[in-house]
This record gives structure tokens, C-alpha cells and sequence, in this order.
């Protein structure tokens, strides 16, 4: 067993992703819907930084990859049997589960990995004058904004009355989106002050407490509760196509 090399720029994190894509797509491994969309959105922020959008787009490209390698840590350390953080585990374990939605999958993927990972890696790579980040922090909301529409045409193809949803809703659910993805910004944002502000020793037991806390919040995006997963039962019959298939819908370039 290999240990982990960390990716070392951003081109590498999605040959990585590719290749985690690539793997979960020959063996119907659902953890390939989280990784299609982390590509998705880790291409975004490299023609962003391209496009010279951030006020230090070489200090983002970093943040990209610290942010990144956390991910791709936790999966190899998930796939060769070696302890993760415990968000991370439900997520990967979730994985062998076929009764969550695709929708919910993104969503525990996203709760570890913002949740946890994000404000962690603001605060690794600015340890000092945390506050300097923070306008770029907030440009990468604007980013995940531009995506929602993209990735609702993606999930619609998957779960087709979500098609329905959109024109009936009139726009409204991507506002409930973006607003929801603030509430996660501001909360990794805050994540990131608190972590800048300990020592090596409290960072470690902070990040077990935060762990902690987003491994709750992840069990309730997967088991919700009685009346939402009798909900959740009447859509899985509406989702389409096998594993595989809704990866390479979630990877369509």
C-alpha cells in the first residue's frame, strides 16, 4: 500500500479526480458522483485564476489544492482501509448505500468537504492575517453560483421532474440555493477564523470537535427522517440510469 503523495498543483487535482472518475465509473461506485462535481468546480476555479479573477489568484490556486488534497486523502486513506475524519467515512460509506438519492450523495460529500475541509484550508494556507483572504473567499460562492444552473441541468437529466420543479418554481429555487451555499460559506468562514486563531495541539482537537459536528449534520442528510424517506422512496424510482451512467452525467464537459 502506497502512501499519500499530495497533489502539488491544480492540474494534478483533476488528473486525480479524473482518475478517481474514471475508477468509480468500471466499478459502479457511487463515490464518482461527488467527484465529478468536485472536477466540475476545481476547473471552474482554475479558468477563474486563469482569467486573473482573485485579488492573489496564485495564493487561491493553493487554497485550491490544500482544500483538495484534504479530499483526496481522505479517499485513499477510505480505499485502503486506514481511518478518515468521521464526515468523510459517512460520505465514502454512504456510498454502498443504494437508497439516498444522487442529490443526497452530493450533499454529504459537500457537507464534510465545506464543512470541515474548507475553512481548515483558508486558514493553512493564511495562517496570519486571515482577513486578507476574504474577499477571494467569497469570490468562490460567486463561482458555485454560476455552476447551480449547470449542475440542475445535469441532475434533471437523472431525476427528470426536477425539470418540472424549475420552470414552476421560476427561479426561486436557485436563489434557495445560492442562499444555502452562503450559510455554508459563512459558516467554513467562520471555521477558518477560529482555526487561525489556536495552537498546533488545539487545532487538533478542534478539528475532532468540528468533525463531530458535521459528521451530525451529514447522518441527517442521509437519514433524514420517516416522512422524508417515504418521500425519498417515491423519487429513487424517478432517478434514472445505473451508477455509472449518472457519473458520466455528472462529468459531462
Amino acid at each position: 500500500m502506497s502512501a499519500f503523495q499530495p497533489a502539488i498543483s491544480i492540474d494534478e487535482v483533476i488528473e486525480r479526480l479524473d482518475m478517481i472518475i474514471e475508477d468509480a465509473i468500471k466499478n459502479n461506485n457511487r463515490a464518482g458522483y461527488f467527484a465529478a462535481l468536485y472536477r466540475r468546480v476545481t476547473a471552474a476555479v482554475k479558468e477563474k485564476i486563469s482569467e486573473g479573477y482573485f485579488d492573489d489568484n496564485p495564493r487561491m490556486e493553493k487554497l485550491d489544492v490544500v482544500f483538495a488534497n484534504r479530499y483526496l486523502e481522505a479517499h485513499h486513506a477510505w480505499i485502503n482501509q486506514q481511518s478518515c475524519t468521521k464526515s468523510w467515512e459517512l460520505a465514502f460509506a454512504t456510498c454502498a448505500n443504494w437508497k439516498p438519492l444522487v442529490i443526497q450523495h452530493l450533499f454529504v460529500g459537500m457537507n464534510a468537504h465545506i464543512g470541515l475541509d474548507l475553512g481548515i484550508a483558508a486558514a493553512t494556507v493564511q495562517p496570519n492575517d486571515i482577513e486578507s483572504l476574504h474577499n477571494d473567499f467569497n469570490k468562490i460562492n460567486t463561482i458555485l453560483s454560476e455552476l447551480t444552473d449547470v449542475v440542475q441541468d445535469e441532475l434533471s437529466k437523472i431525476f427528470w421532474p426536477l425539470k418540472i420543479i424549475d420552470v414552476l418554481a421560476g427561479g426561486t429555487d436557485e436563489k434557495i440555493a445560492g442562499f444555502a451555499m452562503g450559510i455554508a460559506r459563512d459558516a467554513a468562514w467562520q471555521v477558518a477564523l477560529d482555526y487561525s486563531k489556536l495552537t498546533i495541539e488545539e487545532q487538533e482537537a478542534y478539528i475532532i470537535q468540528r468533525d463531530l459536528e458535521v459528521h451530525g449534520f451529514g447522518q441527517k442528510i442521509v437519514n433524514p427522517g420517516m416522512w422524508i424517506n417515504a418521500l425519498i422512496a417515491v423519487f429513487r424510482i424517478l432517478e434514472r440510469g445505473n451508477v455509472a451512467w449518472k457519473i458520466r452525467v455528472l462529468n459531462e464537459k
